[in-house]
């Protein structure tokens, strides 16, 4: 599901919203997400699942067309795990 299709189903489940008004209300979830997580935090949403930042230490490694080693510095990226239910509401339309 894109972005575009997410503000389609919000406004045609909420008659009262305008597209504008759930594009807008979808924009403002995911800035307040990316902003948690630019921050440090973690995110949980119950039922759902939980974003956090995994940190990957510096490490060498090296380019596959020239074979030169190259330095990849630390980063800090993100993670989703899903959660009980969400897993089991996925496995249980797998099965249908």
């Amino acid at each position: 599901m894109t972005k575009s299709e997410l503000v389609l189903r919000l406004a045609s489940r909420f008659p009262q919203l305008v597209a504008k008004d759930a594009d807008y209300a979808a924009k403002m979830i995911l800035d307040a997400m990316t902003d948690a997580l630019a921050r440090g935090h973690r995110i949980e949403i119950r039922g759902f699942g939980s974003f956090a930042l995994n940190y990957r230490p510096p490490r060498a490694s090296r380019n596959p067309k020239t074979g030169e080693g190259v330095h990849v510095p630390a980063k800090y990226v993100p993670h989703f795990k899903a959660g009980k239910e969400l897993r089991e509401r996925v496995d249980a339309g797998a099965d249908a």
